[in-house]
């Protein structure tokens, strides 16, 4: 059955009808949202097997992309030009998975939406079982499940296994249902179920399931799917410390309401570590090597700034990473924005701890107002400004930030 019939073939309840002028034959039942970064040699091949496996469903696929330097974009882009129902979101200046899919589920009209890496490692077969058990048990959410009936881990390391079952048991602090793989990237829901919760997501890291689960105000109604996890063929795996670090805080920061957004926690995690290290050099100076108290403050504070600019390079600014010479640039701009924040932490400290303030809660005060200025002013100045590429014109950079959009 050709796309131009399938939508007589999955008529729409009438909660997931829309009035159009477009031919039925450019209207799609379901998007697959594919959020890429150096996948190239995979986009082929994915486009192909969804192609086969769904047959006879009106759907679409959006390639978010975060301006691979491998050409994933260009991949893309010459696939839509043969195919109207492939679509590249070309992001520039931004990146990250859970960021990625939001942006991709809002670009389409389609009423069902599937996740789903571009890595081949997601099973695009399960796909047409997703969507019917979607449908027919007005579900919000079916999940791809590794740990259930008809699903496996596949050739997955122990190591790994034993990370997914750990994540798994955390992630049942927040989420308030059942369900045996709340870690999957796999996942099919109704955009309209999207829509009630996209405006309190957390939208950061690369766990975007438990976002959306835990940010419901309702109970989440919810279905799954046994798949077998493939094997990666070309590219590299994104998973890495960080990562699990950042599952870990957004899990903290739906159990606090959301009172800090995760890279300010990864900035003040950063910092707390910052500090241990600047008393660690503080105390040995001292009292180990005799140095008078100033020079070991001075030396003991641009200690405690070098390991901050290192720790945020690579973990709270991971996606703006600097290497090379713009790393030097960016550690002088560091060092200049931080040196400004401590100068206004002690300020406002002295200032309320004179008005009568608990010196603790005027440190406290005084190391929050220290903190949200240098990570603000280090995000502008510090990654987002020497990330920028050096032979720009000025007509790009009034668009960096926009969408590239092309059905």
């Amino acid at each position: 059955m050709s796309s131009a019939h399938s939508v007589a073939a999955y008529a729409l309840d009438p909660h997931e009808s829309c009035t159009t002028d477009a031919s039925p034959a450019h209207y799609a039942l379901l998007a697959i949202v594919l959020p890429t970064f150096n996948e190239r040699d995979n986009v082929a091949t994915l486009i192909a097997r969804i192609h086969q496996a769904l047959e006879g469903i009106a759907w679409e696929a959006i390639f978010v992309d975060d301006d691979s330097p491998d050409g994933t974009a260009e991949m893309v882009l010459e696939l839509a030009r043969q195919d109207s129902r492939i679509r590249l979101l070309h992001r520039i200046g931004r990146r990250g998975l859970s960021s990625a899919c939001i942006e991709g589920v809002l670009a389409t009209s389609a009423p069902f939406v599937a996740i789903m890496d571009a890595d081949l490692q997601h099973d695009e077969t399960v796909l047409p079982r997703m969507l019917e058990q979607l449908r027919s048990q007005s579900l919000d959410v079916v999940v791809g499940t590794r740990n259930s009936r008809g699903g496996s881990m596949g050739d997955f390391r122990h190591s790994r296994v034993l990370l997914s079952r750990l994540g798994q048991t955390i992630s049942h602090a927040v989420c308030r249902c059942t369900l045996t793989d709340p870690m999957s990237g796999f996942f099919m829901l109704r955009r309209s179920f999207f829509l009630e919760v996209v405006r309190d997501l957390n939208g950061g890291g690369f766990k975007i399931l438990v976002d959306l689960l835990s940010s419901s105000p309702r109970p989440v109604r919810l279905g799954e799917v046994g798949y077998t996890f493939g094997v990666r063929r070309h590219g590299e795996s994104k998973l890495d410390v960080v990562v699990g670090l950042e599952y870990l805080l957004l899990v903290l920061n739906k159990l606090i309401g959301g009172a800090f957004a995760v890279p300010m926690m990864l900035y003040l995690l950063v910092g707390a570590l910052g500090l241990v290290t600047h008393f660690a050099f503080l105390l040995l100076l001292t009292r180990a090597g005799h140095v008078p108290f100033v020079p070991a403050q001075i030396f003991s504070t641009f200690a405690a700034m070098a390991e901050n600019f290192l720790l945020n390079n690579w973990i709270t600014f991971r996606d703006l990473r600097l290497r090379g010479a713009a790393m030097a640039f960016g550690a002088a701009r560091f060092v200049a924005a931080c040196s400004f924040g401590a100068w206004a932490n002690v300020i406002f400290a002295r200032a309320l701890w004179q008005s009568g303030a608990e010196w603790y809660l005027a440190g406290l005060a005084g190391i929050v107002l220290g903190s949200v200025w240098n990570l603000s002013v280090s995000s502008l100045f510090t990654w987002k400004m020497l990330r920028r590429a050096p032979a720009r014109n000025p007509a790009e950079d009034a668009c960096a930030s926009d969408l590239e959009a092309l059905r």
